[in-house]
């Protein structure tokens, strides 16, 4: 295994999660109300949707990210509506008095939710094919297994970001009174919901 596509990887996978969007908003509330393992799971669909599109700029398939960006106001309406949906979900939601058991159907859709809306930001793809550029890793599509380490490296990394996010967060959680919970979710989503509203307005 090439040890420094893998350090790359891992460094461009966090680098691009670690801005705190809409993704992020989702980890902490989700944190925050449900416990450290809905945080997670939710990180794990967002760092699966990264190295998909990690995959497409190692191993330079050109075609697939010109379609993407070519296709890029309706997968901003797709996720800009479902962001604005799970906004009013979050800002009606009635707080928990403790953090709700993990339940598989619900560690599911926290996977599936955050896995589809970061697949359906046009943004992450032009962002990994940029940075693949701009550090010279255009190279690394010639070479499979070089491609193949630099997507796995991607992949722990954004996983990495969302892991240490949700730990710090848990940390706090046992802080928060029922009120407070109550506003983190208001907040959320309000933030949430604003995301979705600008991702609908773009898209326009």
């Amino acid at each position: 295994m090439n040890i420094a596509f893998l350090l790359r990887g891992l460094l461009i996978g966090f680098s691009i999660a670690a801005p705190v969007g809409p993704i992020g908003v989702l980890c902490i509330r989700r944190t925050l109300t449900r416990g450290r393992l809905s945080g997670y799971v939710s990180g794990l669909g967002a760092a699966t949707a990264d190295s998909i599109y990690g995959s497409i700029a190692g191993f330079g398939l050109a075609f697939i990210s010109n379609f993407l960006v070519s296709q890029q106001g309706w997968l901003r309406l797709a996720g800009g509506a479902f962001l604005c949906y799970l906004g009013i979900r979050t800002f009606l939601a009635k707080p928990a008095g403790q953090a709700a058991p993990a339940k598989e159907n619900n560690l599911i859709g926290d996977y599936a939710s955050t896995f589809f809306l970061t697949l359906t930001n046009p943004m992450t793809i032009i962002a990994y094919v940029a940075v693949f550029a701009g550090l010279g890793l255009a190279g690394a599509r010639n070479n499979y297994a070089s491609a193949g380490v630099l997507v796995l490296g991607v992949f722990m990394g954004s996983a990495l970001w969302s892991f240490s996010l949700c730990s710090v967060v848990g940390f706090f959680r046992e802080k928060f009174t029922q009120r407070g919970l109550g506003w983190v979710n208001r907040i959320s989503g309000i933030i949430i919901t604003g995301f979705g509203l600008f991702a609908l307005l773009s898209a326009v």
